[in-house]
Formats: structure tokens, C-alpha cells, sequence
């Protein structure tokens, strides 16, 4: 009886403004341009962040201190709509990036925007429906076990009304600051965004730090932990793995190489060596790290999935502003609506068998993602588990009912895109259901704008996806796309294409050794996988967070306004370099005329190149200790804001 005796911020019997055309605009912007930020960031570094606390503030410095006006619900929907861009494009990211290699290496079609927008739209409408029958178990009746962590601290932020302003200020002075640093670092080159150092007395390791503001904020925001569980995982790759292969197999050719691997370091160096040889061990980890935190939550998965049964077939619509949803018999018309859709409409490569299994699993993890968030919050929810694992199943059943080939693994990624996203996003809108339970929102009201969000951020992720693959192509150096060059080996590996087996399960075993010592898996998979540069400049912005942590402070208060201060800077960071990397995608994309030397196509990127008056690497060093610094100083602003 917890949720009757609870009473929202909005009482249920007073009605304000909620889901406005000012709201819906505002919230769509946001959208987009979180959901571009992400999908850059998640293809360079395999993680993505939640958007809901920056969308928050930003709302709040927009509409209350910038238009007068005076409706926390209103605030409330913006973020809900514009959070909906960063989940969808986390989805997106982690599995169709696949088309576009397979399309490069000649082996399909290039997937059109239209495909890739209807298949990220789809799977969106999906996660947004089926969490609707989940509201009153998961957000009502269990209010006082899950606490959805983003979700309540969007929540606080809004209620914090009056200090919005000052808040929304640290968000836009690091995404300003961020766009400054990447404009200069990656798109006039006056110092390498890149430090890299071989260690040659220590044959096959290598050191080297990507001084790059995402790093450092994505660092910040998961904190000294998560951050040292990456490192740990980089470490072991370049300072045992490396090195090893390196000893033993000097004079070998070690499939997938096609070169010794003493010609391997010759030629590239440890990079030769990481392409070749660890990300298939990474990949082997990411993997299992995937399916163990399935297994670990099984028994929490049979509850919610018993709980959600429960209830599926009460109606939804309750007689209170405050919990009205969206009629149960739209959600099960809409879902069917949208399976046959995706089964019927040519553009999406997806059977009858494929949308069954998108239906069937999406309701499934839409289950699993929405209990998860509300204990270890979004930012941690291991959604590329949840795709791979579908991945496995649906592969096997689409060749055992002939579906092989390229036909068979371009269902097989569709049907992994979908469920990614229904993943994604019923794991946003669980956040954000329980931030308006909080507040006193409107249940429906909130749906709706859920809705809006995915669609524009559907709309959008085709001509991002598009934008940045033309610009550097993914798997390259700038893009590793990670889990989505993951997903793409399993699919290859289970259809019979070769794929280096001895490697896959050196990281399979890795991940469970990391298991069985207690350690997060997926972190240090993520480390092993990613280059040892990325983890560094994570690492980095880790130990900023550590200091803080630490130092004395005069009050609890203190601490708290010094360490979300931090928090809501470092977001802009990552919004700030997200934006103007999809910027010099642009830029390397328009094409001012041919090289008369080389008779290399000339880009707008090349002409503003200013790398003859690099600074080098000392100054790329010195550049991100500035950065860095200046986190310590808006933390320092939060802190004497909250003394005051």
C-alpha cells in the first residue's frame, strides 16, 4: 500500500502545464542533438551516457529562467522527450553500424536511411509500448525497492527550481568549452588529439592517452571505479597480452594476420598487433561479460517477468491524473501493428520468424532492462548483453530455417537493432515514469512525449549513422564502434564464416577469471577491447573525481553540490565534443576540389588544417591538464554555491 501513501510534488488533483507545443519543441531539439552527441561518442568509446540530468538543467535555464515560465511538469517533459535521443542512439549504435561494414566489405547493400530510421523507430514505438504495462509493478509498487537512480536525480534537479539558472550555466560553459577544445584539437590540429608511445624495451606494449574532453567526462561521470576496471583492462591487454604474443609468436603467422608478427610490430607497431590479435580476445570477454549478467539476474528477471504477467491484463487507466496511462488496448494494437509492419514493409529485412522473435524477446528484455536501471541506473545497464544474446538465438534460428548467407546476417543484425533499442529505450522511459512519479506527472501525458522523442530521434540517427560513416567509416581509427564490430564477428562466426576461436575464448576465459575475483566483467572487457589511449583519458578524468571525493569539506552539503557540479559540467563536455565531432563529419564530407598534385579530393576539413603549427605532443599534454583543471574548478563554483 507504499504508493497511496505517497504524494507526488504535484498533487494528482492540480493541473499545470505539461506536454505543450513549447515543451515538445524544445524536448525534440534536445533529442537530436543528445542523441547525435551519443551515437559519437558510444562509436568511439563503446559507452554511451544518460542525457536526463543535463536535458533536466537545460530545461530549466531554458524555460524558467529564459522564457518565465513557471511549470515544473513542463521542465519535466522536456527532458523526457529529449533523454528518449540518447537511448535510441545507444541502440542504434551498437548494432547497425554492422550494415555499413558489411556493405564496405561488398558482402550486402547499403542500408538507406530510411531503413535504418524505420528499424530504430520501430524498435523505440516497442520499448515505449511495452513498458507501459510495467508502470504500476516496477515504478508504483515497487517504489521503495527500485530507486532508479537518474530517474530521482532528475527529480531532485527540477524540484531545485530555484537553482536552476546557476545550474544551467555549468552545463553550457562545458559544452562551450568542449566544442572550443575539440574545434582546435580535431579540427584546426594545433596539437594531436593523440599521444602514442611503443615502449620498444618492452617488445608488444605500448602507452599513450587521448586527450580528448568526452574521455575525461565519461571518466568523471562513471567515476574512479568504472574508470580503474577500463584501465585494468587496457592494462592487461598492452602490458601482458601484447607483449606475450610478441615473445612467442615472433617468427609465427597467427590467424587472422597474415604476416609474422615480428613483420606486425615492424610494420605498425602495437597497433598491428591490438587490430589483429585483441579485439577478437576483447570481443570474446564482451561477450561473456554479456551472458554472465544475464545468468546473475536471472532470478531477478523471473520476478519482474511474473510481476508484469500479473498485471498485464488489468487495465491501465486509472480514475487519478497521476496514474493515467495509455489504454492497454492500444499498447497490444500498436505492438502488433508495428510487428506486422516490420514483417511486411520491404525496406526492413525482417521475416515472419525474425518479427515473432522481436515480440516474444522485446517484451522480455524491455523486462529486464527496466528492473535493471532502477537498481544500478542507465548509464550501467549492459544492453549490448542483451543484444548479443538475442543475436546467438536468432542467428542459430534463422539458419536452421534456411535464412544464411548475407540474407541471413542482415535479418539477424535487424532483428539485434530492434531489440537493442527496445532495450534502450524501455530503460529511459522507466527513468523518466519514475522522475513524473515523483513530480506528480501525467503517466499518459509522459508516454506521448517518450513517443515524440523517439520518433524525431529516428529520424535523425539515419542521416547521423550516414554522416559520420562517410566522414571516417566505421571500425576506422576515429569510429572503433566497438560493440557493433562485436556483434558483427558473432553473427559471422555462428553463420560459419571464419573467425579466430582460440582468441574468442582467451577472452572468454578472461571474463570469467574476472568473475570469479568479484570484478565487474563488463568494464574490464570494455578495457580490453578498447585501445589502452581511450582508457587512459577515462582514467584520467576518474582520478578528477577521486580528488574530489577525497578532499575535506565543511559540510555533507558541500560535497554533494561540489561532486554534481562536476557532474552536470562534465555533461556538457561530452554534449560539447559529441556536437562538433558530428561538425567536422561535415566538414570532411564537403569536397572544395581536387589536389593537383595527388589528385586527392580536397575537403572543407583539409583547408581549415593548421597541423604545419602543431604544438605536438607536450602540447596536447598541457592542453589536457588545462582541462582537466578547469573540472576541478567548476566543482570548486558547485561547492561555494552550496556554502552560500
Amino acid at each position: 500500500m507504499e504508493e497511496k501513501q505517497f504524494q507526488p510534488y504535484v498533487p494528482a488533483s492540480k493541473v499545470v502545464p505539461e506536454f505543450t507545443v513549447f515543451s515538445v519543441i524544445l524536448g525534440a531539439i534536445l533529442a537530436v542533438v543528445f542523441g547525435g552527441a551519443n551515437a559519437y561518442l558510444g562509436l568511439k568509446v563503446g559507452m554511451t551516457v544518460s542525457a536526463s540530468i543535463p536535458a533536466a538543467v537545460i530545461s530549466m535555464g531554458v524555460i524558467r529562467f529564459i522564457f518565465k515560465r513557471d511549470s515544473i511538469l513542463e521542465n519535466n517533459m522536456v527532458q523526457t522527450i529529449g533523454s528518449a535521443g540518447e537511448s535510441l542512439a545507444a541502440g542504434a549504435i551498437f548494432t547497425m553500424p554492422a550494415l555499413f561494414m558489411w556493405a564496405a566489405d561488398g558482402l550486402c547493400d547499403m542500408p538507406s536511411m530510411v531503413e535504418i530510421g524505420l528499424i530504430a523507430l520501430c524498435g523505440g514505438v516497442l520499448g515505449v509500448m511495452m513498458m507501459i504495462p510495467l508502470r504500476s509493478a516496477l515504478i508504483v509498487k515497487e517504489h521503495g525497492t527500485l530507486g532508479y537512480p537518474e530517474g530521482k536525480a532528475c527529480a531532485e534537479v527540477l524540484m531545485a527550481g530555484e537553482e536552476g539558472g546557476a545550474k544551467a550555466s555549468t552545463v553550457f560553459a562545458g559544452l562551450g568549452i568542449a566544442a572550443l577544445y575539440k574545434f582546435v584539437t580535431d579540427g584546426l590540429k594545433l596539437f594531436p588529439s593523440e599521444v602514442d608511445y611503443s615502449i620498444s624495451a618492452y617488445k608488444g606494449s605500448g602507452i599513450g592517452v587521448d586527450v580528448l574532453p568526452a574521455l575525461a567526462g565519461v571518466g568523471y561521470i562513471c567515476g574512479p571505479r568504472i574508470s580503474s576496471y577500463m584501465f585494468a583492462g587496457s592494462t592487461i591487454a598492452w602490458f601482458v597480452l601484447m607483449p606475450l604474443i610478441a615473445l612467442f609468436g615472433s617468427d609465427l603467422v597467427i590467424y587472422p594476420a597474415t604476416m609474422s608478427v615480428a613483420e606486425l610490430w615492424a610494420d605498425g607497431g602495437t597497433w598491428n598487433l591490438w587490430d589483429n590479435f585483441i579485439r577478437y580476445i576483447g570481443a570474446g570477454a564482451l561477450a561473456a561479460g554479456g551472458i554472465i549478467s544475464l545468468i546473475k539476474s536471472l532470478p531477478m528477471i523471473v520476478r519482474t517477468f511474473a510481476a508484469a504477467f500479473k498485471d498485464y491484463g488489468k487495465g491501465t487507466s486509472g480514475t487519478l491524473r497521476t496514474e493515467q496511462d495509455i489504454s492497454m488496448k492500444v499498447v497490444l494494437l500498436v505492438c502488433l501493428a508495428v510487428a506486422v509492419f516490420m514483417w511486411l514493409f520491404p525496406a526492413i529485412p525482417v521475416s515472419l520468424t525474425g518479427a515473432l522473435i522481436i515480440l516474444v524477446f522485446g517484451f522480455f528484455f524491455a523486462t529486464v532492462s527496466s528492473r535493471m536501471v532502477g537498481l544500478i541506473g542507465s548509464s550501467n545497464n549492459p544492453v549490448s548483453g542483451m543484444a548479443i544474446a538475442t543475436l546467438l538465438i536468432a542467428t542459430i534460428l534463422l539458419k536452421a530455417t534456411g535464412s544464411t548467407g548475407a540474407e541471413g546476417m542482415v535479418g539477424a543484425i535487424a532483428i539485434g537493432s530492434v531489440i537493442c533499442v527496445i532495450a534502450a529505450i524501455s530503460g529511459d522511459t522507466s527513468q523518466d515514469l519514475k522522475t513524473g512519479f515523483l513530480l506528480g506527472a501525467t503517466p499518459r501525458k509522459q508516454q506521448y512525449g517518450e513517443l515524440v522523442g523517439v520518433c524525431v530521434s529516428a529520424i535523425a540517427i539515419g542521416a547521423i549513422l550516414y554522416l559520420l560513416n562517410a566522414a571516417w567509416g566505421f571500425g576506422s581509427d576515429e569510429l572503433g564502434a566497438p560493440q557493433a564490430m562485436m556483434m558483427k564477428m558473432v553473427i559471422e562466426g555462428v553463420m560459419g564464416g571464419e573467425m579466430p576461436w582460440a582468441l574468442v575464448f582467451t577472452g572468454v576465459f578472461i571474463a570469467v577469471v574476472v568473475e570469479i575475483l568479484g570484478l565487474p566483467v563488463l568494464p574490464v572487457a570494455i578495457g580490453i577491447y578498447l585501445p589502452i589511449h581511450l582508457n587512459a583519458g577515462i582514467m584520467l578524468g576518474g582520478l578528477v573525481r577521486l580528488f574530489m571525493e577525497k578532499r575535506k569539506y565543511a559540510s555533507e552539503q558541500e560535497k554533494t553540490g561540489s561532486i554534481q557540479s562536476g557532474i552536470l559540467y562534465t555533461s556538457g563536455m561530452i554534449a560539447g565534443e559529441g556536437v562538433v565531432g558530428i561538425l567536422l563529419a561535415v566538414f570532411a564530407v564537403i569536397k572544395l576540389g581536387v589536389d593537383a598534385t595527388s589528385g586527392a579530393p580536397v575537403t572543407l576539413a583539409d583547408k581549415i588544417n593548421l597541423s604545419a603549427f602543431s604544438a605536438g605532443n607536450i602540447g596536447s599534454l598541457i592542453a589536457f591538464a588545462l582541462l582537466l583543471a578547469s573540472i576541478v574548478f567548476f566543482c570548486n563554483k558547485g561547492r561555494k554555491r552550496a556554502k552560500d
